[in-house]
């Protein structure tokens, strides 16, 4: 039996003509990476004075004592932002109307405001130091867009799950905790941890509240007189870092996604076949 495609397979000038596009693209690409190394050689990025400040144990420690400050940031930003969004959403469900104004006002007005406008408030205006100035700006955004996460992945839950409960006596507590919560959980995992993706990536932006985290302390290096204002170096220092912070969350949310997907609701349940001896009380008793 012949395989099946949901396209014609490509013939062999097809096939030529994809080769040749492949090899145009690859080399296109070699072009553009040759010539951006081309530029960093010819502006002299590359040689011992721009590079020395990273073998020196006080600039190292530098680095990873910003480091520190940015995952502590997002540690705080994301267990707040985890706590509020829970929160607010369940004020989007609360049977209470007024609540539910409140939360929606809170959602809607936090979610449209710009994170840099409420880091700078905070700061500038209620006096607040550089960290906590950081997490609360963190905090308020991407709490408001988890609480329509949580709202959306509760509601999803299919409403037969919900009367089913109800009908068995159970309070609204119990539904949300017991029968709603668990399942919904599954579906919001990989949006939330795609969230904190972003909440990670916002940490940078303690920067321009002189709050001491990693990029911060790449511009200290990188403004330095005293070693040629090694900018290029710096970046070139603190990029892959942090891409592969962000990539790293960014891979757990696509292995949840795929573990989802693979993972079925129910599991069959295997069936003993039937015996001759496996009879209903009175089966096979003929009465004349």
């Amino acid at each position: 039996m012949t395989d099946t495609a949901l396209y014609d397979i490509p013939g062999p000038r097809a096939r030529r003509r994809h080769l040749l596009y492949g090899l145009g693209a690859t080399v296109v690409i070699l072009g553009i990476i040759a010539w951006v190394l081309y530029l960093l050689f010819d502006t002299h990025q590359f040689t011992a004075e721009k590079w020395r400040p990273f073998v020196y144990e006080g600039i190292q420690e530098m680095l990873l004592r910003g480091l520190g400050n940015t995952l502590k940031a997002f540690a705080y930003a994301a267990v707040l932002s985890l706590a509020l969004g829970g929160l607010l959403a369940a004020g989007r469900l609360s049977d209470h109307r007024i609540l539910r104004w409140i939360s929606t006002l809170f959602v809607e007005f936090f979610r449209a405001m710009p994170v840099l406008v409420m880091i700078f408030f905070v700061f500038v205006a209620l006096k607040v130091q550089p960290l906590p100035a950081l997490v609360t700006g963190l905090t308020l955004y991407n709490g408001s867009v988890l609480a329509e996460v949580f709202r959306s992945g509760v509601n999803s839950v299919d409403r037969g799950q919900r009367e089913a409960a109800y009908a068995l006596g159970m309070r609204k507590t119990q539904v949300m905790s017991h029968v709603l919560v668990p399942q919904a959980l599954r579906a919001m995992l990989p949006t939330i941890i795609s969230q904190l993706v972003v909440a990670l990536k916002d940490t940078s932006l303690g920067f321009l509240i002189t709050y001491e985290e990693f990029l911060h302390a790449g511009k200290l290096i990188a403004s330095n007189l005293d070693y040629g204002l090694p900018f290029i170096p710096v970046v070139m220092i603190i990029s892959p870092i942090y891409i592969g912070m962000c990539m790293l969350l960014s891979w757990l949310a696509t292995w949840v996604a795929k573990r989802q997907r693979r993972s079925p609701k129910t599991e069959a349940v295997e069936v003993a076949p039937a015996e001759p001896g496996t009879l209903l009380p009175g089966a096979g008793q003929i009465h004349p």
